[in-house]
């Protein structure tokens, strides 16, 4: 399966989805104070972001350019998420995604790591210095 990586521009959408409304706050507030502007929607759970999703591609309109995704969430974690925007984003440009993570769990690093749509993971709260790793697309192939 060929990957294709959104090229980076203005007006980028970011997509927030944790189901730590605390979690959700603190990333807006980064990612609201960095240079840049941004379109920022944030989602409760996996769930609602695959709803969407699914209506961004039948209205054919593109997926975000950027997830900030949380792996630990009731009734579908952050792994099932992204095998079920796979399955959804077939001939779709897909995101970067990027974990964002309470938990140092040396698995999902791993996991995070060597998974073909992961683009970096990052312990939460994400930092400013985090951002501009993701922004400016410096971003460590293995975090």
């Amino acid at each position: 399966m060929l990957l294709i990586t959104k090229p980076i521009g203005m007006n980028r959408t970011i997509w927030i989805i944790d189901d730590d409304l605390v979690s959700q706050f603190a990333t807006r507030y980064c990612i609201e104070q960095y240079d840049e502007v941004f379109s920022i929607e944030t989602f409760e759970n996996a769930e609602a972001g695959l709803v969407a999703a699914s209506e961004l591609k039948a209205k054919k309109k593109p997926l975000p350019h950027i997830i900030f995704l949380d792996l630990i969430m009731d009734n579908m974690n952050g792994w099932e998420f992204i095998d079920n925007l796979l399955l959804l984003a077939d001939g779709m440009v897909l995101p970067d995604i990027y974990v964002l993570s309470a938990f140092v769990r040396a698995k999902d690093r791993e996991i995070a790591k060597k998974h073909q749509v992961v683009s970096g993971y990052f312990d939460k709260p994400i930092t400013r210095m985090g951002l501009n790793k993701i922004f400016t697309n410096k971003v460590p192939i293995n975090p």
